[in-house]
Parts: C-alpha cells; sequence; structure tokens
C-alpha cells in the first residue's frame, strides 16, 4: 500500500470542497471541557490541583502551581550550553522579524481645526499556554512571548503542563527566562485555558490567551473566547509542496515527513508537474518510514490525509494550493519570488529549496503560531500586532463642526435617531451663532 493517495487535479479540487473549514470538537469534548472551565470558575485553586492530580498524575498543593522565580532564572544555568545557545539565535532571530510589525500610531490635522488619530496600546497581561507533560516546547515559549513583549505587553503568564514528578521542562524554563515571561504556572489542559480567563487566588486574569494545544485546549479557548481574546483555534499541522522537476525528491519526503510526523491527523500534500518526481517521494516516504522514530505517527498522517496531485504546470499547483489555504506552503521551485505573488491564502510561505517548514518551526525567524483547517483564508500568523489594541481618537474644532456636522446630522436622521442628530445640531447652532457674530 502507497504511503499516500494519488490524485488528479479535479479529484483534489473535489476533496477541498468537501473540506470542513476551521475546528470542530470530536463528539463528548465539548461536554467535558465545560465541566472543567466551570469547575475553574467556581472553586479556583481547588479545582486546579484536583485536574492536575486527575489528568497529569501529579500532586500538589496551591501554593506550587507557580514555578518559583529563582527556580525560572536558574534553568539557564541548567541547560546545556548548545540548547542555551540556541534558545538565544532563535530569541535574537524572531525578535528581528517580529519588530518592525509594531503598528505606528498616526494623527490628521484638518485645514478646519479637527484633529483625527489612532494610538496603539499594549494589552496589559497576556496568558500563554505551551504544550507539555511527556515532551516539551520551549519553541513555542519564544514563539508566543518574544512577538508580546516587544509589543510592550506589561505581564506575561506562561502555563504548562507539569511532567512527571511534577516538574517543568528546564529548556521550557530557560526559553521562558530569555523571552521576559513573567509568571510560570505548572497547569495544562482546559483547565489552564480557565484559569487565565477567570482567573484564580494563585493564576491572575489576562486579557489574551495565545499558543497550540491538543483538542480539549483548543475547545477551552472556543468557549472561553468573548470572555478574553484568544489567538485563534489551532488544529493538526498542515503542509502543501509546490515542486517542480528540479526539487530533490529525498528533501520533498523529508519535508512530507517533517509534518507527519506531528499527528496522525496532520495533512500532508504534494502538488508538482513532474509525475517523475512524485513517484520518486513516494520512493523515498517508504525508505524513509522504514527507519524514522514515529513512523506509526508519520503513516497514520500520510495515510489517512496524504496526498499526491500531479498538475498541468506550476500555475495550476499554485492556484489549488491557494485554494487550500495551508497552514504551511513551500514552494520548492527554482524561481519561487514571482509565484509568491500569486500566493493569497497561505499561513506561512516558505521559498526555494533551501526553506524547509522546520526552518519557520524554530529559527529561521518566521512565528510557528499559524492558522489550521483552511483558516488562513481570513487569518494570519501570530505577531506583535496581536498583542496591542488600536484606540481611534477625534478632537473637535469649532469651526470644523461643518465639515462633519451636517452629514453627520442628517444621517442620524435617517437612521430614526433624534437625539444623535440633536446632538450635532446643538454643535452646528453654534457654529453659525458664532459665524453671524463675526
Amino acid at each position: 500500500m502507497r504511503p499516500v493517495r494519488f490524485l488528479s487535479a479535479a479529484e483534489f479540487a473535489a476533496t477541498l470542497g468537501a473540506r470542513a473549514a476551521g475546528f470542530a470538537a470530536p463528539p463528548g469534548v465539548a461536554e467535558a471541557v465545560a465541566g472543567i472551565l466551570a469547575a475553574v470558575r467556581e472553586r479556583g485553586d481547588d479545582a486546579l490541583v484536583e485536574l492536575t492530580a486527575r489528568f497529569d498524575g501529579v500532586a500538589l498543593a496551591p501554593g506550587e502551581l507557580e514555578v518559583p522565580a529563582a527556580r525560572v532564572a536558574a534553568a539557564r544555568e541548567e541547560v546545556p550550553r548548545e540548547v542555551l545557545a540556541a534558545l538565544r539565535t532563535m530569541r535574537q532571530r524572531l525578535e528581528a522579524f517580529h519588530r518592525p510589525q509594531l503598528p505606528q500610531a498616526y494623527r490628521i490635522e484638518e485645514p478646519g481645526g479637527n484633529v483625527l488619530g489612532m494610538e496603539v496600546r499594549p494589552l496589559r497581561r497576556v496568558g500563554i499556554y505551551a504544550p507539555g507533560g511527556r515532551a516539551s516546547y520551549p519553541s513555542t515559549v519564544l514563539m508566543c512571548a518574544v512577538p508580546a513583549r516587544l509589543a510592550g505587553v506589561e505581564e506575561i503568564v506562561l502555563c504548562t503542563p507539569p511532567g512527571p514528578g511534577g516538574a517543568v521542562d528546564a529548556a521550557v524554563l530557560a526559553a521562558a527566562a530569555e523571552a521576559g515571561v513573567d509568571r510560570v504556572f505548572r497547569i495544562g489542559g482546559a483547565q489552564a485555558v480557565a484559569a487565565l480567563a477567570y482567573g484564580t487566588a494563585s493564576v491572575p486574569r489576562v486579557d489574551k490567551i495565545v499558543g497550540p494545544g491538543n483538542v480539549y485546549v483548543t475547545e477551552a479557548k472556543r468557549q472561553v473566547f468573548g470572555t478574553v481574546a484568544i489567538d485563534g483555534l489551532h488544529g493538526p499541522s498542515e503542509v502543501a509542496v509546490v515542486a517542480d522537476e528540479g526539487a530533490d525528491p529525498a528533501w520533498v519526503a523529508a519535508d512530507l515527513l517533517a509534518q507527519a510526523e506531528h499527528d496522525p491527523l496532520a495533512v500532508c500534500v504534494l502538488l508538482t508537474p513532474s509525475e517523475g518526481l512524485a513517484r520518486a517521494v513516494v520512493a523515498e516516504l517508504e525508505r524513509l518510514l522504514a527507519s524514522a522514530p514515529r513512523a506509526e505517527v508519520a503513516r497514520a498522517a500520510l495515510e489517512g490525509q496524504g496526498m499526491i496531485v500531479v498538475t498541468a504546470d506550476l500555475a495550476e499547483a499554485v492556484a489549488l494550493a491557494d485554494e487550500l489555504a495551508p497552514e504551511h506552503l513551500e514552494l520548492m521551485v527554482a524561481d519561487p519570488e514571482p509565484w509568491l505573488g500569486r500566493v493569497r491564502r497561505a499561513g506561512a510561505v516558505f521559498l526555494g529549496y533551501h526553506a524547509p517548514v522546520p526552518a519557520g518551526d524554530y529559527a529561521a525567524g518566521t512565528n510557528h503560531v499559524l492558522p489550521t483547517g483552511g483558516t488562513a483564508r481570513f487569518s494570519s500568523g501570530l505577531g506583535v500586532a496581536d498583542f496591542v489594541r488600536r484606540m481611534d481618537y477625534f478632537h473637535g474644532s469649532a469651526a470644523g463642526v461643518a465639515d462633519w456636522g451636517p452629514a453627520s446630522a442628517l444621517l442620524a436622521e435617517r437612521e430614526g435617531l433624534p437625539g444623535h442628530a440633536a446632538a450635532v445640531a446643538l454643535r452646528l447652532a453654534a457654529a453659525r451663532e458664532r459665524a453671524a457674530a463675526n
């Protein structure tokens, strides 16, 4: 059995038409999450302690939910020197890429004396969720905390599940220290989202929750949205690779496998006008799967959602990838820049033969918290702008009422809001009186 399906362009287009975009929790998850959220909202730290014991097998007292600041700082001395150096390289490259993203305030002064403008204000407190437990993801800590810190967020709070024995991985703590995270809590799952959304005696309530997690975390974010802001609802990872005949099939296969090893539900698609490349990639996938450490997970993803589409030309390949609106899009072609202009819908785009998605997962500098499930049609990856508010302002002048007053009064009357019109009419009358007096 092939590790992936071969589809025609028409067959692939049909799968896109049947695709349900966005996140949908499996049966029973929404109800379970609602119960967890209610327990934390009603009983605070006591519920967090009980849920941590139930789901993580770790017994903590309420006072032990937070990792002491000294422990976080000390982690930089505990991780291997090369790991700390890699985290610092990643932080520096993230800072360089994200710093120009900060929205700029502006001010417009009109001849009549009115002033319109926009101010930019950072969020006061942000919560980061970093998956953990048996695995750890220091990269996610940096991806979320670096743009938040650049935005000027006053307080950054991190929740991550405790590992066996209750400890948090030293690399995660080192990443938190490097990125300037203010407080770290060893709390995972939907209960962590609840604590950040509602606040408890130990965990402060935040304005926004960011970061990926499992289906329970994602469903919890969906349910608390409106109480707090969220960055998005992140599902299984996705990659679409558009490759020409010059692409190395071993590299293409490796990049597909890199996404497949994330999750049995990961989506991995190759679109190419070269049938020879397509068949060579299948052979390479079989070879790699024979010795891959996460072969069982990767094979499940490839057999379930892996697709290879032989297109008429590169233009059709790029167009189909754009319809997919994938989390990650690789343009593994000899001259990728002209094709970038044709891409409208992708979370992040990786150009050329030397830009695999794992570069963006770690130290390229771009962010790896990206829209999934086709939501790149309308949403973007995490960035500095996600951690600020735009605040409009208007400073009206006596002389400038004539610029906006008549149109405002007319439209207010047209919409059946006479009180609105009257408030404007008072200013217009005063302006006419001043004009008559002069």
